[in-house]
């Protein structure tokens, strides 16, 4: 059989032993005269996920931990009994039947069904929280304004166990495009994508209908025969073990928030898989929402700081949203390429002979083909549109700035470009002890659900001003020095080119590792400043 896909494979994967190793990631696009399969003839392969020679420094110098694929269905049984044994009651088999805000921010009163018992009781909360998916009843509820274009049509999901390790061993990748343009198939199963769920015998089969086909609940085994000819080796068996289809959306929420009642995650942007930014966004809009109403809760924050969720958020979920369609269409034009609209399946033949051809237009379809896996590789290595949200918010303090914040000086859907202009992330740097130690980041330094402040030699001013400041405000808030002599070490000296600040001067971090504010030195009003700078971001 002839095969062709896309691949990806995860970072780290388990050898014969059961112990990790890494291996290369890349993508694969093959198809071939016997229908394209996973057994079949490979076209491309694009190193995907900082695995790329030319960018694996860029991941390293980014991030102290590897990129790690973990699908929902590995994550949320991880999260579940950490959020249960943390105060957090997980009521499955419930529903949502309608909620209503009280005046004045007095709550909001929610009505659940459990769907086991049929009962209906109440539940009085402060704040309510949508992350109830693409098809959120709660951002229904409240009316939300949404901007959607016009959709992509539908996907089918099959969940299938098959053993394709020796398949896999030459060609290890876990996202496979399979493209038959030389052969017919069904309408609704018309191209056909296996993403590799664990190595090598759990898979999802993502299934692309033709443009226009009828959307309607399948059974399994009207699959069974196309999943055969996707992996294209009969002594392969296999088990369809789930069945369920999604809509490929371009669609974002205006606001996330109305009252006490917040939208996060697939709730508010929905958008096709492409760029892997699907979970990553919604845990960060959890991330940026749980701190401030922690914060808010505890008095600690006035009710304004809330405001700052929909401000910070809504621009990076457009983004995701419009990246990762514009993402998919780059896909759509290598299946163009590729054959897979032409009328029949002669014509799609005729295609891929072109590509292979000594001639003008073989030539011609070849450098279109290679121009679209360039995009393809920006997608796969889209390390900017993962990590340079700027924020711009209330919770953002910029008065102290002298000049307004920079441009982004390389394409910034590819190339992370650190930076403590604040609203920015904080930058990851190895620091040490000056005798030898385990190196930490200074990452490690800031979260835990406090502020942190860093500095440098001749900053002692601001650890003082950090105590009491946080004891003034009743808020939690840490210093720490860095520099030769101070309290870390910058191990690699990529701190001091990070930081864009003087040695005494200093950079403020929220509890989300997003800055807050920062000063380019110590001077004798840096204790004014710094409360100065904290009130205005707690909206005190």
């Amino acid at each position: 059989m002839a095969a062709n896909g896309i691949a990806n494979p995860t970072t780290a994967l388990p050898n014969a032993n059961g112990d990790s190793k890494k291996i290369i990631d890349y993508l694969i696009v093959g198809t071939g005269p016997a229908g394209g399969s996973m057994a079949g003839e490979e076209y491309a392969r694009i190193f995907s996920w900082g695995n790329s020679p030319r960018r694996k420094g860029d991941y390293e110098l980014a991030s102290p931990s590897e990129p790690l694929d973990l699908p929902q269905t590995l994550l949320e049984p991880l999260l579940t009994p950490c959020a249960s044994q943390n105060g957090f009651h997980c009521r499955f088999s419930t529903e949502l039947v309608s909620f209503d805000q009280l005046p004045e921010g007095a709550g909001v009163h929610c009505t659940l069904r459990d769907l086991v018992s049929d009962l209906t009781y109440t539940v009085r909360c402060k704040h309510l929280f949508g992350a109830d998916g693409g098809r959120s009843r709660i951002a229904k509820s409240l009316e939300l304004p949404f901007t959607e274009k016009p959709g992509g049509g539908f996907a089918i999901n099959l969940l299938i166990e098959a053993d394709m390790s020796h398949i896999i061993d030459d060609r290890k990748g876990n996202l496979h495009w399979l493209l038959q343009p030389d052969r017919e198939s069904p309408d609704f199963a018309w191209i056909g994508c296996i993403r590799m769920v664990k190595p090598w015998h759990e898979w999802l089969c993502i299934i692309f209908p033709k443009p226009g086909a009828e959307r309607k609940a399948r059974p399994a085994e009207d699959y069974v025969d196309r999943v055969r000819e996707l992996i294209g080796d009969d002594s392969i068996s296999f088990e369809i073990k789930g069945v369920s289809t999604w809509q490929i959306n371009e669609t974002s929420a205006n606001v996330y928030s109305k009252g006490s009642v917040f939208c996060l995650g697939d709730a508010v942007h929905r958008h096709p898989p492409n760029h892997g930014l699907g979970s990553n966004t919604c845990v960060q809009d959890a991330h940026n929402l749980a701190w401030k109403v922690a914060y808010v809760n505890r008095g600690w924050a006035g009710p304004a700081l809330l405001d700052s969720y929909n401000a910070e958020r809504q621009p990076v979920g457009q983004d995701v949203v419009f990246q990762a369609n514009a993402s998919l269409r780059n896909h759509i034009e290598i299946w163009r390429l590729l054959g897979n609209f032409e009328a029949n399946p002669s014509d799609g033949a005729a295609a891929l002979r072109e590509l292979k051809e000594d001639s003008p237009a073989g030539f011609k379809r070849r450098a279109r083909f290679q121009a679209a896996l360039k995009l393809i590789d920006r997608e796969e290595h889209g390390l900017g549109v993962e990590m340079n949200q700027r924020y711009t918010s209330t919770a953002i303090y910029t008065a102290d700035e002298p000049e307004p914040r920079p441009a982004f000086a390389r394409d910034p859907v590819e190339h992370y470009q650190p930076s403590t202009y604040p609203g920015a992330r904080l930058p990851h740097a190895w620091l040490s002890n000056a005798v030898p130690s385990k190196a930490i980041s200074t990452l490690d330094l800031a979260g835990k659900g406090r502020f942190t402040l860093l500095t440098g030699i001749g900053g002692d001013g601001w650890l003082e001003a950090a105590k009491q400041v946080g004891a003034e405000l009743g808020v939690p808030l840490e210093a720490f020095s860095i520099g030769y002599g101070k309290q870390w070490a910058d191990r690699y000296l990529e701190w001091q080119k990070l930081r864009e600040v003087e040695e005494s001067g200093c950079v403020l971090v929220r509890p989300d590792y997003f800055i807050a504010w920062r000063c380019s030195r110590w001077e004798k009003d840096g204790m004014e400043r710094l409360g100065r700078a904290m009130r205005s971001v707690l909206s005190r």
